[in-house]
């Protein structure tokens, strides 16, 4: 398309109000711990972001909270987008021209071809349904390099065409926006429920005390896993306990979805780019069993 990427060695914000301001860049893509970094930043006024005009989400949900907040403060909204490595890019993008539904991360990408599936039978579901994703596309990659035994359980036949298993849980609703429901790794056992670990996080994540969330499974041999949620105070919050959590759950979430723990941190293991590590939490918490 011709345009100019403005380079960054590592994550400083200000750095990178001062190069949007002097730049007067018009496009941002980020995952959402980024946009929540920004709305929290003490100097965030005292720089012009004002050229923004796109600002792009992926990687993660993206929490209506954050969204809302957003639009609020840049009088903007940020466009969700869903993606793997894979696939060579995207596969779904919110249309700009148009106003999404604030849980959707788009719509299929013309390069792309996806279907919703059971994951155990790999039959096809119906809109409204959900399972697991799968993608197709003349670009994608084909295989793992010297790992047939991943490649049988990634990649498969159906329909004279290879797809890519993407492990995730998806739905779409009638005018084609498709909409994450978690990870099929992520998605908790409890009672003979399956719980999303994401729809948990983001209720959590929309009390104004809590800065970031993870929530994970933990093995209990009578209801298969409990559920276990580590947040994160704003710092000039104090006296909030895991009482109060819970009973913010317990006003937005059914009762089998509520979290039975709450542990408070300091912080969550984040990648690079801030995307939650929820592998991480995991092998802390069963490295403590």
């Amino acid at each position: 398309m011709g345009g100019t990427i403005i380079l960054q060695p590592k994550v400083n914000l200000d750095a990178t109000f001062a190069s949007i301001e002097r730049f007067k860049a018009k496009s941002l893509i980020a995952v959402p711990t980024f946009y929540r970094m920004i709305l929290e930043h003490d100097r965030l006024d005292k720089y012009d972001l004002s050229s923004l005009q796109y600002c792009f989400s992926a990687g993660d949900v993206l929490p209506v909270e954050v969204r809302n907040r957003w639009i609020e403060q840049f009088g903007k909204p940020i466009y969700q987008g869903y993606g793997a490595t894979e696939t060579c890019g995207g596969v779904t993008m919110s249309p700009v021209d148009i106003e999404n539904p604030s849980k959707s991360v788009g719509r299929v990408l013309p390069s792309k071809d996806v279907i919703i599936v059971n994951p155990s039978t790999l039959e096809q579901l119906k809109p409204g349904e959900a399972g697991e994703l799968l993608v197709s596309s003349e670009f994608m990659v084909k295989e793992y390099l010297n790992k047939p035994e991943e490649t049988k359980k990634s990649f498969i036949n159906k329909d004279g065409k290879l797809w890519y298993r993407t492990s995730d849980i998806m739905t779409f609703d009638e005018e084609g926006n498709l909409y994450f429901v978690d990870r099929t790794v992520d998605l908790i056992k409890h009672k003979g429920y399956r719980i999303s670990s994401s729809e948990v996080e983001a209720v959590l994540q929309e009390h104004p005390a809590v800065i970031s969330s993870c929530v994970i499974g933990v093995p209990d041999s009578r209801v298969g896993e409990r559920i276990k949620a580590f947040v994160v105070l704003k710092e000039d919050v104090k006296g909030i306990t895991g009482y109060d959590l819970i009973h913010w759950c317990k006003d937005k979430l059914v009762s089998y979805k509520i979290p039975q723990y709450i542990e408070f941190r300091d912080m969550l293991p984040k990648s690079k780019v801030g995307k939650l590590l929820r592998r991480e939490i995991r092998s802390q918490e069963e490295s403590m069993r």
